[in-house]
């Protein structure tokens, strides 16, 4: 008996189709007829906007962040960031040949938690500088995780970003790489450290901060009121102009606060060890996201920015959803060993992983059963680990 295919189910399928790039002919062709490829167009076209999306997106988190279980890796308040280059066809307004990964494409740069959830995405050009975008995806965050702190790797920093974080009350803290050849700067000209003066090559200019201060103040909040975007901001600051004053004033203060962080960085074992803890994790989801980008030859086909853009956002939706069932089914298991007397420790229970696809099913009919209800999670969410 085909389900009957309300626009519930015609929205689910929509997002599977899309998610893992399908595509609408080859989907419907695994749906044994329950929906056609024009029914899935129209509603991704009609129905499903970014908006949309996000929408849905918070609404797992929100779920997710309420489950005890992530709480063993994280408490929501760090995040990393990171891109991941998906394959474009040559001639759109996105592609750019990418010379690290080779080809034409796009880069996916999601934002995740330090609980393994992806909280927001972008899809950029490859030759847009990372950085650019590192602020944005955390002001647009609309979840109950609202993370303090942010990770990247050497893409993601700059001074000005350095800056502007700071003044956002955003600690950014990247792992960069050769970090020795950045220049250490000095609070004042005479100013001479015993063992480590080697690294100061600069002196910070003060008093172009104190004259710029208060323009700094209302460049964010510009920002923080949505009269501009940090990321349109960043591009603009993204080039040195000896007439842009306002770039001047927040790379200095940038070069004030990476130094503070670079001095923290070579000298605290445990905090370089957190920060490479947390970007392997935004890593390890690009690979598994991309596990479920298994159609069309992992290639997005649409040459339209907004609809490249849903497709990212589609596959989050996916991988989201996947790791909320693994946590719940993780749950289920040390529910069942906690019955049988086996006792675990919270360094056990922190090397567990959501990013699970060993029991997925990529290929073959693709079929919806909205009759089973799911058992509450009423004893999974009130489980003290």
């Amino acid at each position: 008996m085909k389900p009957t295919l309300t626009i519930e189910n015609s929205y689910l399928l929509t997002t599977f189709t899309y998610g893992c790039n399908l595509g609408a002919t080859q989907a419907a062709r695994h749906m044994r007829g329950i929906v056609t490829p024009k029914m899935l167009t129209f509603v991704n076209q009609r129905h499903i906007s970014l908006k949309s999306l996000n929408a849905a997106l918070v609404d797992i988190i929100n779920r997710y962040n309420v489950m005890p279980l992530t709480k063993s890796w994280g408490d929501g308040t760090t995040a990393a960031a990171d891109g991941t280059k998906y394959d474009l066809y040559e001639q759109n307004l996105i592609s750019e040949y990418h010379i690290r990964y080779g080809g034409y494409g796009g880069i996916a740069y999601h934002h995740v938690a330090d609980t393994y959830i992806a909280l927001f995405s972008h899809f950029i050009p490859c030759g847009t500088w990372e950085a650019v975008y590192i602020i944005e995806g955390l002001l647009k965050n609309q979840s109950d995780v609202q993370p303090q702190i942010i990770h990247a790797d050497t893409q993601g920093q700059s001074t000005p970003v350095f800056a502007l974080s700071y003044l956002l009350g955003i600690e950014l803290m990247p792992r960069i790489r050769n970090w020795q050849d950045l220049v250490f700067y000095r609070p004042e000209p005479e100013t001479v450290y015993q063992h480590i003066d080697s690294l100061f090559k600069g002196v910070i200019n003060w008093e172009l901060i104190k004259t710029h201060w208060s323009d700094l103040m209302r460049v964010v909040l510009s920002i923080e009121s949505g009269r501009i975007s940090s990321d349109i901001l960043l591009r603009k600051l993204g080039n040195y102009s000896r007439k842009n004053k306002l770039y001047q004033a927040f790379r200095e203060l940038g070069r004030v606060i990476r130094t503070i962080f670079l001095l923290k960085f070579i000298s605290d074992q445990k905090l370089r060890q957190k920060i490479t803890a947390t970007t392997n994790k935004v890593e390890a989801y690009n690979g598994f996201s991309k596990w479920f980008f298994f159609g069309g030859e992992m290639v997005i086909a649409s040459n339209d920015p907004e609809q490249q853009e849903k497709i990212v956002k589609y596959g989050d939706l996916i991988a989201n959803a996947v790791i909320f069932r693994n946590v719940v089914d993780l749950t289920d298991v040390l529910l069942q060993l906690k019955r049988e007397g086996v006792v675990w420790s919270p360094e056990d229970l922190a090397a567990l992983s959501p990013y699970l696809t060993r029991h997925i099913k990529r290929f073959g009919d693709y079929l919806i059963d909205l009759d089973t209800i799911p058992a509450a999670l009423e004893e999974q969410v009130n489980l003290a680990f």
